[in-house]
């Protein structure tokens, strides 16, 4: 077993806070004197009930989310809810908008035709091979679309955009799992917010979702039980048995971002690592980030060696070095540097200097 933790770059299941891990470790098999870990007590007990009513109150903290979002806690990933989303919000023949900035914009497009959805693609980054979103008021939006659907932070190509598209009285749908709680949000400017939680937020197999009460009791008879929303709602997400170890590990997670002063404090910190990085690797001669300046991630920062055939030497040093999961996705190559919440300043440090080490030694 390793003595020095890694520091871990993966884009999901991706860093977790070491403190939430050890808080984890310490009560694992013994949850609250009763002699079972979270994972093996009834989801009906009081203990758990009050345990998930906890989550959700922290959320509602920490986002602050109003009183007129449901909270919920489902399975099956983000990816689930590519079908979740127009089953519960449309019926066939409905109109809905799409930014296209990525390979999760795509897959969120490509699902929603699925079940006769008139989907427009009102913008398409395509010509600049996904380094670029938008720039506001830059495409038309039809008013009378169901839902207009953005994925803020594209994770695979180190995308974000920097503003809310306006969308008048057109439920704004987005896509936040590798941005949620990296920077505070206006809940209140979105339809619906949905997140994988294996980024920012604990363990992969849960994604939350915060919908306005007001959209959901829509859905089409043949939508599943398991990802109808009004029904989740009104049995708090237990419905079925939910995924009890997510819930109580975004519980800790929630408490943690609160030690750090909250979403504004966690995105001074984000915020500053990324800059630290992305400066590097603007003066750099090695190095280079294809990401158009206005639309960089402050979580996933993506770069490129000069020469491509360092590629897997680079990869394997770092790991040795314990910088570890730097390798690029496989559609895109390159490199990728994960950088969420949990990862701490130390950690890009160690990776700017790894990068400056390399670079004199195969320059």
């Amino acid at each position: 077993m390793s003595a020095v933790r890694a520091y871990n770059f993966s884009s999901g299941p991706a860093i977790m806070p070491l403190e939430v891990l050890e808080s984890a470790a310490a009560e694992l098999t013994d949850w609250q004197g009763s002699g079972m870990s979270v994972m093996e007590v009834s989801h009906r007990g009081k203990a758990f009930v009050a345990c998930a009513a906890e989550t959700e109150a922290r959320l509602r903290s920490v986002m602050g989310i109003p009183d007129d979002y449901a909270v919920l806690f489902l399975q099956g990933g983000a990816t689930g809810q590519f079908s979740a989303i127009p089953l519960n919000l449309t019926a066939p023949g409905d109109t809905i908008d799409v930014l296209h900035t990525g390979q999760w914009s795509a897959k969120a497009i490509s699902e929603a035709r699925k079940y006769g959805v008139d989907v427009r693609v009102v913008t398409d980054e395509k010509a600049s091979n996904y380094t670029t979103t938008p720039a506001a008021g830059s495409y038309e939006l039809n008013p009378a679309a169901t839902y207009v659907h953005y994925t803020p932070n594209e994770t695979i190509g180190g995308v974000a955009f920097h503003y809310v598209p306006e969308t008048g009285d057109v439920p704004l749908v987005a896509d936040m799992s590798s941005m949620i709680l990296s920077e505070p949000v206006d809940v209140s400017k979105y339809g619906l917010i949905y997140a994988g939680t294996q980024k920012n937020m604990g363990p992969s197999g849960m994604c939350v979702v915060i919908v306005r009460r007001d959209l959901m009791g829509h859905a089409r008879p043949e939508t599943p039980t398991i990802v109808e929303y009004s029904g989740m709602a009104a049995n708090d997400s237990m419905l079925n048995t939910p995924p009890t170890f997510g819930i109580y590990l975004l519980g800790k997670i929630l408490a943690w971002v609160e030690s750090k002063g909250g979403v504004e404090g966690i995105a001074e910190i984000n915020r500053a690592k990324a800059a630290a990085l992305y400066e590097y690797i603007d003066a750099s001669d090695f190095y280079s980030n294809p990401v158009a300046p206005d639309s960089r991630s402050i979580m996933n920062v993506t770069f490129v060696l000069a020469n491509p055939e360092l590629d897997k030497a680079f990869v394997a040093q770092a790991e040795a070095a314990g910088l570890t999961n730097l390798a690029g996705h496989r559609s895109v190559g390159g490199m990728r540097a994960s950088i969420y919440n949990a990862m701490p300043r130390e950690g890009v440090d160690a990776l700017i200097a790894f990068m400056a080490d390399f670079a004199a030694k195969n320059s």
